[in-house]
């Protein structure tokens, strides 16, 4: 067994940690990040599902373990629980990450090591810095301490403030193959094989998203829901029903997730507070420290929303990938095969240049959720665009 093991496809990564784990043993730290070595600042890139937290997870492991990252020994399991003194994984669900939080951060890390030779940050979203707290980590990377090692994890390099990045040794992960997914979820979840092709395929190489069709019904009726929205789109009418029908059903997977989370959150810090303790209600701060929370779950719920939609439209984009296949006479590499015979229907009676219009559409609405606007408002006027 070791920390790599859930790391599918990322051999060459893989290679790569365990050589600078190796030069720590040595006291080797190789400052040009060039060179296959130890630094003290790597940036993790690759698109969504290809592992790239898991990876940087797995790289802290295995320099706070004895053994390289065994994956059965305390500093392995505390540091992927999260409760390793020495390592810290930043996991933001808000929007962005503050300068407040980086800053408390920075007076965390420090301490030297109290248990091994090295103090770990992991930042699974380096990509939703705020300008001003990525200026105070790079300062903090620029100045780093003799033990300290930043593991940072962005979709793209570009995500990262170009200071920072040109200061960290690059790793790029890449998408598995859907062959790969497929057998992971069949040896590690006990996934029928039928069922890990399907959610290996539509996932596209996802494995966590992929592990999540397969298990849940309710996702996978959800998907079926969403896959059929294109074919819905007969004029104006019809694009604003399809657009209040993905914003409702993102909406409803939001609060399901949210609600039964938010709730134990509150009664715990409220117990935290002395709530129900001593019949006096909770001491003080307790009430400041409550709407705080309430504040930081909406923000959580907000995001999830954007999430959720982000990933509906990735989905309604493979809609319109496999119409483009079968225009250009492919249609051996289907990713919905599910819906074969609307897919040949609908490339039948569209033109390519369409279709590469569609899909130009889907990304810049993306973007534009990325870029905070209103969820509802650039739902219809995407598929105002896709009704055409």
């Amino acid at each position: 067994m070791s920390v790599y093991d859930n790391l599918v496809g990322q051999e060459h990564v893989v290679e790569i940690v365990k050589k600078a784990v190796a030069a720590t043993r040595t006291g080797e730290e190789t400052p040009d990040i060039s060179i296959h070595g130890m630094t003290h600042a790597w940036v993790f890139t690759g698109p969504p599902g290809s592992g790239r937290s898991s990876a940087a997870v797995a790289f802290a492991q295995a320099l706070v373990c004895p053994n390289d990252g065994c994956g059965t020994c305390n500093q392995c399991k505390s540091t992927a629980n999260g409760a390793h003194p020495d390592v810290e994984i930043i996991r933001t669900e808000g929007l962005s990450i503050k300068i407040d939080e980086v800053r408390e951060l920075l007076a965390r890390v420090a301490w030297a090591p109290s248990m091994g030779g090295w103090r770990v940050v992991v930042m699974e979203d380096a990509d939703r810095l705020t300008e001003s707290a990525a200026n105070a980590l790079l300062k903090a990377i620029e100045e780093p301490g003799s033990r300290t090692v930043w593991l940072l994890c962005a979709p793209t390099l570009h995500d990262v403030l170009p200071t920072i990045r040109s200061r960290c040794r690059h790793l790029q992960l890449v998408t598995p193959s859907n062959t790969a997914v497929a057998q992971v979820l069949q040896k590690r979840d006990g996934i029928s094989p039928q069922m890990a092709d399907f959610a290996a395929r539509v996932s596209q190489g996802h494995i966590g998203r992929a592990r999540y069709l397969a298990n849940n019904e309710s996702v996978r009726n959800t998907r079926t829901t969403i896959m059929k929205l294109p074919l819905t789109l007969k004029g104006i009418s019809s694009a604003f029903t399809a657009a209040q029908t993905l914003v409702d059903l993102a909406t409803e997977q939001a609060n399901q997730a949210a609600d039964a989370r938010n709730e134990k959150e509150v009664d715990d810090l409220s117990l935290a507070y002395g709530k129900g303790a001593t019949g006096r209600g909770m001491a003080t701060g307790g009430s400041k420290a409550i709407k705080e929370l309430e504040k930081e779950q909406k923000t959580r719920s907000t995001r999830m929303v954007r999430d959720g939609l982000d990933a509906a439209l990735l989905d309604i984009a493979t809609f319109y990938r496999d119409v483009m296949m079968v225009q250009a006479g492919s249609s051996d590499s289907l990713i919905n095969k599910e819906l074969e015979t609307e897919i040949n229907t609908f490339a039948a009676a569209n033109k390519p240049q369409a279709t590469i219009n569609k899909i130009n559409a889907i990304m810049a609405a993306r973007t534009n959720l990325g870029h905070n606007a209103a969820p509802l408002l650039t739902i219809e006027a995407l598929m105002c665009v896709l009704a055409r």
